[in-house]
């Protein structure tokens, strides 16, 4: 009688649910192809059912309590950091008895702060004989500058394989951090929230105050500086002055400092037809959104990659973004999108303007991207590839 394989059970670790919808959409995918695992991470605290709503319990060790509330930023992070430290110590004292065979990870949030609790979980894996697996989704911590990067190389060279979602972020990685070539795995970011029903969107657009007959631009994620926010609005200037009943949407959160800069750039602008929704998005409202937008609009400085842009690849939309290396392996400017310098201001508008008043070249670049067939079929593959990681690293 032949004896069964053991499957090889994997740890997906993301503790304080950094890149929640990311890691849930591929543990989904995992799942599926009857991988044993483990989905390391506390509830995110913006989304409790993130996880639960895809079929996925997230175990991060023992407590699973700060997420489930909306907090303040520090208390908050006090908070993560107390329970993080019970948990890191719960399953440190669990895989000591039983480790897993992969250690897959998707965010140490700790490093950033330099405090090395969460990376003493990976080394102690390691040295029980668990390979790890990394997934690059910021070669260094947003907006710092290369205060880091000695920290990332080392941790960067530790690991027994790297995963980016771009060949131009795999030669950054072998150029900049001495990663050696064998060791990186090119795989693609997939879509988010194309699962999700879509309410009605003449229902959000009123609720945002917004008519169904105005051309609606959209900039919605997590608002940081390198996303260029501040370019847009110098652009839209242009854009209102030519087009008075074109309208943008910038949708998201950021630092109260940053949202304070933009509001001030507004009013400085004399801009009319901006409006401002600083603050979390729900899924629901996202994707329908997403839905009324005419364009949705990318003008970062630089990526490493963007879960927003595999939003609007995913619902098929009509496409404005930095003309960025990562950015044209997905596009192909004139064809699928169009990719304008977003520092150059007349360039921008002109790309606005252009998809504010050609209704026809909307609908053929989003029928370009619809046929890139950015869903489910996008998780099975990255799925593939990551189980095809991990054989690699278990045979070395």
């Amino acid at each position: 009688m032949t004896q069964a394989v053991r499957k090889p059970k994997v740890f997906m670790m993301d503790l304080w649910a950094i890149v929640p919808y990311y890691t849930a959409y591929l543990s989904r995918a995992l799942l599926s192809q009857r991988v044993d695992l483990m989905v390391g991470s506390i509830d995110y605290y913006l989304d409790p059912d993130c996880f639960r709503s895809r079929a996925i319990t997230p175990d991060p060790g023992l407590l699973n309590v700060v997420g489930r509330f909306r907090l303040p930023k520090l208390p908050r992070r006090l908070l993560k950091l107390m329970e993080s430290t019970v948990n890191l110590c719960a399953l440190t004292v669990r895989f000591a008895a039983v480790p897993p065979d992969i250690v897959h990870v998707q965010f140490l949030a700790m490093l950033r702060w330099r405090l090395p609790m969460d990376l003493w979980l990976v080394r102690f894996l390691q040295r029980r004989g668990t390979k790890v697996v990394l997934t690059v989704h910021d070669l260094l911590p947003h907006d710092t500058g290369e205060r880091y990067k000695r920290l990332f190389a080392n941790f960067y060279s530790e690991v027994d394989a790297v995963i980016c979602h771009s060949d131009h972020i795999a030669e950054q990685l072998i150029a900049d951090f001495d990663v050696p070539y064998g060791k990186i795995v090119v795989i693609p970011h997939g879509p988010f929230f194309y699962d999700l029903p879509t309410p009605g969107a003449q229902s959000i657009m009123h609720s945002f105050g917004l008519t169904e007959a105005s051309p609606l631009f959209l900039f919605q994620g997590l608002i940081f500086p390198y996303k260029g926010v501040d370019l847009l609005l110098d652009a839209w200037q242009l854009v209102e002055e030519t087009i008075p009943e074109a309208h943008l949407m910038i949708a998201g959160t950021g630092s109260p400092e940053l949202l304070d800069q933009l509001r001030a750039q507004i009013e400085r602008l004399g801009l009319q037809h901006v409006h401002l929704q600083f603050r979390f998005i729900t899924t629901e409202e996202l994707v329908t959104l997403y839905r009324a937008a005419d364009v949705v609009v990318y003008p970062y400085r630089a990526v490493t990659t963007s879960g927003a842009l595999a939003t609007g690849l995913a619902l098929g939309k009509t496409i404005v973004a930095s003309d960025l290396s990562v950015f044209r392996e997905l596009l192909v400017d004139g064809k699928s999108a169009l990719l304008i310098d977003p520092q150059n201001k007349s360039q921008f508008a002109s790309a606005l303007i252009r998809l504010a008043k050609d209704s026809q070249l909307r609908a053929d670049l989003s029928s370009q991207i619809e046929k890139l067939q950015f869903g489910d079929q996008s998780w099975e593959l990255i799925a593939r590839k990551t189980i095809e990681t991990y054989n690699k690293v278990l045979s070395t």
